[in-house]
């Protein structure tokens, strides 16, 4: 799944359910960011790379620390019943 920042964070969550079945919680600090921001707004820290890719091989706290270290964004990963995933499974898996 290929997104850049100015993906709105709503094109984002929908783009991940229908890439990888499961839904994904955005923030914006410590709360819920707006579905109307786009990914670059809600960045923290001086990150400025252009696109990342999340492939559904990747285990779950690995693509949740590309995306915080390599484009400043916090998400989190749900399972399929809605909770959050266990950091230690593939994203595929959560099917």
């Amino acid at each position: 799944m290929k997104f850049s920042g100015r993906t709105t964070v709503a094109k984002f969550k929908a783009m991940f359910k229908d890439e990888f079945k499961v839904a994904v919680r955005v923030y914006n600090g410590k709360h819920f960011a707006e579905d109307s921001a786009t990914l670059a707004s809600i960045r923290t820290g001086d990150v400025k790379s252009g696109e990342v890719e999340i492939h559904g091989n990747m285990k779950v706290g690995n693509a949740e620390k590309l995306l915080k270290d390599n484009f400043g964004i916090t998400i989190q990963v749900e399972n399929k019943e809605g909770a959050l995933a266990d950091n230690n499974v593939t994203i595929s898996s959560l099917r």
